[in-house]
Order: C-alpha cells, then structure tokens, then sequence
C-alpha cells in the first residue's frame, strides 16, 4: 500500500473527518477525499462510513487504522533516530504543555534553548488535555500531573505553590481581606472545573480555605476549565482566585492577598516516550528545563 494513502487515511480516521484531516496534513479537502477513494478502490474495501457529522471507521476501516498507527509510530521513532544520529541536536522537536504553562512559564524560556540549540525546531502544543506520548503525537511534555502509563519516562521538575489573587479594580470595590474569616465577607470567587474537563489536581481550594472540614464551599461567580482562564478572569475582576505562582508571578496585573496563606503544591513532571530516552534533542531540552525550573526557583518563585 501507498504510504501517503495510508497516512491521508490515518490522519481522516484519527479526527474523524476530512476537514481535520486537511488541516493535520496540510492539504486540501479535495486531495485527502480523492487519496481516501484510491485507497479503498485498490483494496476494493469500504473503510468509513460517510454522514453529516463526519466520518465513522467500517471493521475493516478499524482494522487497517490500527495497523496505521503502528506503523505511523515505527516511521515516527524512525525519523527521530535519523535526526539524532547527527553530530550535533538537530531537527523538529514537538513539546506539548497545558496552556497556561505553557504560554506563561515556557515560552519566555525558548529564545536562550533557541540560542543553545539553533538547529532544533520547536513545535508547540498547547492543550489542556493530554496528547498521546506513547502512540508519539508530540516528542515531550511538561505537565503539572504524573504520567499514568508505564511505556513512558517522567522526571519531576519543580514544585510549585498556590496562592490567592485578585486585581486592583476588584480590590478596590470589594476591600482587601486581612484575615481568612473576611472571605466570608462579601467576596466573591472564580473556580476551576468541570471536574471532567479540568484534569489539574487541587485548583479549587480557595472555595474552602478557613472553612471547617465539611462544611459547604464557597459559591463561584465564574468557573472555567483552564488555568490561564482563570487568570484572565482574575484580571478582569470576577473575584479572588487560587492561582499557581508560575501564573501570577509573571503578570503584574494580580495582587496577592493573605500573602501568608498558600494553598496546596503540587508538582510539574517532564515526561517523553521510553524509545525516545535515547534522544539528543529529547535529550537536551530535558536538561534545559531542569535549569529553567531550577533558576526560576532561584530567582524568588518560592
């Protein structure tokens, strides 16, 4: 079979139409539908099911994508191997983190790994949901939970705290607490969830901070599945907010208030696939984040 068939096919079944196909491949709607039906004319096979909201994989269709995926993983592994075997780190480097840390911590960082290491391209994917290291739909991640799946390598990188923020505007109209009882007082809050889509662990103790064990938390004004949402709204005068330092550090539009009152940490992991361990690029980015937390450390973060 034709490789770039296989690949259209893999990439349609994976987002579950042609255009999401389109645009992972970077072609048009048209050329992926017309390698779709070349690819299914030579088997002499339906591999999807076509209706309005898309596309839905046939048995056969099933088989072959899991097949694809294997052997999209082998060309993966292949291709990083061949990068690596050059005298010094070279080639694209996909590095996947949750938005806010991201857009707030990491990207401030790039420019000196960039300057380590011109010849390493990075791609940045940023998502609030974990891509899949081990099937490799990205290189590396930082993520601020534990990998949960055994075929891949973690290193906890730094710990990182809570505290409680608001802005100057909602202080302003709202007064500033000085005691954990005055959050009873008229404040209002901004939560972290749904809990089905908000995977970060311990974001919503400030709905419960100074309260007795069990008694009913806090009501929220607003409530939103990200971090950097969050922060935004905090900004923009929703309410008080538990927020991770590695945010509000790097945004001087937030105040801390009950500044000796912090919440839970918790901790930020690096994590790649274990057939990547032997990586150069992998490899020194590990080593470059390791610095990176340790300086940020350093500098005050604590």
């Amino acid at each position: 079979m034709d490789w770039d068939k296989l690949k259209t096919f893999h990439a349609a079944a994976d987002a579950g139409s042609l255009t999401g196909a389109s645009d992972i491949l970077g072609l048009s709607q048209s050329a992926v539908s017309r390698q779709i039906s070349a690819l299914e004319a030579e088997l002499d096979i339906k591999l999807f099911h076509r209706h309005a909201r898309g596309l839905l994989l046939t048995e056969p269709g099933r088989l072959l994508f899991e097949a694809a995926g294997e052997i999209a993983n082998r060309v993966a592994v292949a291709e990083a191997r061949v990068q690596d075997s050059r005298d010094k780190p070279t080639g694209a480097l996909r590095v996947t983190a949750p938005t806010a840390l991201g857009s707030i911590w990491l990207i401030p960082r790039l420019k000196h790994f960039q300057a380590l290491y011109p010849k390493i391209r990075i791609k940045l994917l940023l998502a609030d949901h974990e891509l899949d290291l081990a099937g490799l739909e990205a290189d590396i991640a930082i993520r601020p939970w534990p990998s949960t799946q055994n075929e891949l390598v973690q290193r906890r990188l730094m710990e990182v705290e809570q505290h409680l923020y608001a802005s100057p505007d909602y202080l302003a109209s709202h007064g500033t607490p000085e005691t954990l009882a005055d959050l009873d007082k008229g404040h209002e809050f901004i939560a972290y969830g749904p809990k089905k889509l908000a995977p970060i662990p311990n974001l919503n103790w400030q709905l419960t901070i100074g309260r007795e064990a069990g008694a009913p938390s806090r009501a929220a004004t607003i409530e939103a599945n990200t971090i950097n949402a969050m922060s935004k709204a905090t900004e923009a005068g929703f309410g008080i907010c538990g927020l991770p330092d590695y945010v509000a550090l790097e945004n001087p539009g937030l105040v801390r208030i009950l500044p000796d009152i912090a919440g839970p940490t918790f901790d930020v992991f690096v994590v790649f696939p274990d057939e990547l361990k032997g990586s150069r690029r992998v490899a020194a980015f590990r080593e470059f984040l390791v610095g990176a937390a340790k300086t940020w450390k350093s500098e005050g973060a604590e």
